[in-house]
C-alpha cells in the first residue's frame, strides 16, 4: 500500500529541499523521523518534513506510531516552484535583483511487504 503526499509552493530553495530529502530517500519511517530531528538545518523544513511523513502515514490509515517500522520513505523528489522576483537597493541607485525560490515536494511512503 502506497500512499502519495505533495506540497507546493514552500518558501525554500530547491537544492536545499534536495539535500534534505536526499538524507531520507529510502529508509524506514522511523529512521527517517530520528534522522530529521537531529539534522542541522532549517527547523522550519524539517517540520515541513515531518508532517508531510504523518500525512502520508495517515493517508494510508495508520495513525499508530507503533506501526513507522512497517513503512519506508519509497520516494522523494523536489520541484521547482515559481521564483518570486524583487529589487535590492544596489550602488549608485541601481536595483540589484533578488530571486526568492519556492519549491513542490511530493513523498511517496510504502509499507514493506514481509515473506
Amino acid at each position: 500500500m502506497e500512499s502519495k503526499v505533495t506540497m507546493k509552493y514552500i518558501r525554500y530553495t530547491p537544492r536545499k529541499a534536495n539535500q534534505l530529502l536526499s538524507l531520507i530517500r529510502n529508509k524506514k519511517l522511523n529512521k527517517a523521523f530520528e534522522i530529521l530531528s537531529f539534522i542541522r538545518k532549517s527547523v522550519s523544513m524539517t517540520n515541513i518534513i515531518k508532517k508531510m511523513l504523518k500525512n502520508a502515514l495517515a493517508n494510508v490509515g495508520q495513525l499508530d506510531i507503533n506501526y513507522y517500522e512497517n513503512f519506508i520513505v519509497k520516494e522523494a523528489w523536489v520541484g521547482q516552484g515559481p521564483t518570486l522576483k524583487r529589487i535590492h537597493p544596489g550602488p549608485r541607485g541601481r536595483g540589484m535583483p533578488i530571486k526568492k525560490r519556492t519549491v513542490h515536494i511530493t513523498l511517496v511512503v510504502a509499507q514493506i511487504i514481509k515473506e
